[in-house]
């Protein structure tokens, strides 16, 4: 099995951004290509990393991702 997970380029990383799923706002740290794999067959998945005015992070599927406001 490869690497579990690598980073992506991002047009908006580092600026405000809302996840359109749950509404919520913050700043777009990173987001990674991740090995979400249990068995030997691969499975990747983009996941945006937000990070709340609390400091707190949370994930989101990469194309939840819009600018904020």
């Amino acid at each position: 099995m490869s690497e579990h997970y690598a980073y992506v380029p991002h047009r908006l990383l580092r600026r405000r951004v809302r996840d359109v799923a749950s509404g919520v706002e913050g700043e777009l740290m990173a987001v990674i290509n991740e090995n979400v794999s249990d068995s030997a067959i691969e499975y990747w998945v983009e996941l945006a990393y937000i990070r709340r005015a609390s400091g707190r992070e949370f994930t989101t599927a990469a194309s939840n991702v819009e600018p904020a406001g």
